[in-house]
């Protein structure tokens, strides 16, 4: 086989590529490689709304299966690829098949981080990436009455939102002093740290986990002052090893500090013809001051999609995007504009105690990224204020009366 593009990663990432190259009139074959079986479906929801059982799996999925027929992308699923030829322009896969490209777009997201202890691989510790983790994570929660789930970033509070809610007796542990301490402000971490709690979850910061308990199946997490938490259920959300060993193997450039391979502002890494978008693809960002990092996004995916797509058929143009991310928790809908790192003042407009306010971030006076809870009219005009690259006083910013947007220059 082989085809104009091969796509590896039936994810966010590689379907939009295939999407953006039929709707850009590219003619050529398109090939998708998946390890998955399943068409290509959205991510998010896995510890959302299809763990909380409020959609179907046929609700999230991208594209009917109609959709990827009448379009002529030829779906490989259940394949993974276990090598690159970048010079006979060929991968293999697990099977054995050899299947040749034009173009090669790698969009393989990662793996579930797991914890490297004693008992870290006993049935019933999960990790949350696939539509068979949620399963199994959702058929486990049925009969488990206590449940723990390890890690304080966006995947482990929302799958402790769904269990609460589902009336299961949860612990959360975080090895951090604070939750969502990689992505947001103290304020913000501070206001969830306060609703998990209220909602009846047992919040631990500052823990280390020393092993998971259990002969066949877990029965409990020890920590490391020596106590056991009994545990029917261990859920760990931990982040992602990126899957990149294929083309590093291959000789692709790899990003030391972030464990993906480098692309430039094309997308394109090191090696001929190969692109690699998404999760794993380590690119310097113009919202993080020109470090090089990766970001794990449905945007990143797929607006650097489009990117690829639109130099395949020779329309280049730079990556160049806000970085946005949102979680659904109880009844609170977070939306985050631009990276908070490295800023030097937060500013907060409006009151959390309405459950609906932001906290807008400064970097030596210039907004630089808002977190907003129930307060989308703040996050829409704050991608705008962050692109713009706005200067603002804090008492500008803290006056919820005023429109964001009233704050760019005419």
């Amino acid at each position: 086989m082989k085809f104009d593009v091969v796509i590896v990663g039936a994810g966010h990432g590689g379907a939009q590529v295939a999407v953006m190259l039929r709707t850009q009139k590219f003619e050529g074959s398109i090939a998708i490689i998946g390890d998955e079986p399943e068409l290509p479906y959205e991510r998010p929801p896995l510890s959302k709304e299809y763990f909380a059982g409020e959609k179907e799996f046929e609700r999230i999925q991208l594209r009917p299966a109609k959709y990827w027929d009448e379009r002529e992308v030829t779906m490989l699923l259940g394949k993974r690829v276990v090598s690159v030829d970048p010079s006979a322009h060929t991968v293999t896969t697990d099977g054995g098949e050899t299947i040749g490209y034009g173009k090669l777009v790698w969009a393989t997201g990662g793996s579930p981080r797991m914890l490297p202890i004693p008992g870290g691989d006993l049935p019933g510790v999960q990790g949350v990436r696939t539509k068979a983790d949620a399963d199994a994570m959702k058929a486990a929660s049925e009969t488990a009455e206590q449940i723990v789930v390890i890690g304080g970033g966006y995947i482990g509070l929302e799958a402790a939102a769904v269990l609460t809610k589902a009336g299961k007796k949860v612990v959360l542990l975080e090895a951090l002093d604070r939750v969502l301490a990689r992505v947001a402000g103290a304020e913000l971490s501070r206001f969830y740290e306060k609703e998990h709690r209220d909602h009846g979850v047992d919040l631990r910061l500052g823990v280390c986990v020393d092993a998971i308990e259990g002969d066949t199946h877990v029965t409990g997490v020890r920590l490391a002052d020596g106590e056991v938490i009994p545990a029917d259920l261990v859920i760990v959300g931990i982040g992602i090893v990126p899957a990149v060993g294929p083309l590093i193997a291959a000789g692709a450039e790899g990003a030391s500090g972030s464990g993906g391979v480098l692309v430039d502002r094309l997308c394109k890494t090191s090696l001929p013809d190969i692109y690699a978008i998404g999760d794993c693809a380590a690119h310097v960002n113009d919202f993080a001051e020109g470090a090089t990092i990766r970001l794990e996004s449905v945007q990143n995916a797929n607006d650097q999609a489009n990117v690829v797509a639109k130099g395949i058929v020779g329309d280049e143009a730079p990556y160049h995007a806000i970085p946005w991310f949102w979680s659904n928790q109880y009844d609170l809908k977070l939306q985050t504009a631009g990276l908070s790192t490295g800023h030097d003042r937060a500013v907060l407009r409006g009151d959390p105690a309405t459950r609906s306010f932001s906290i807008v971030y400064l970097k030596a006076g210039k907004v630089i990224a808002l977190d907003c809870v129930n307060a989308t009219k703040d996050y829409v005009q704050g991608r705008m204020i962050v692109t713009a690259g706005l200067h603002a006083t804090p008492e500008q910013l803290a006056d919820s009366e005023k429109p964001l947007k009233e704050l760019l220059p005419s």
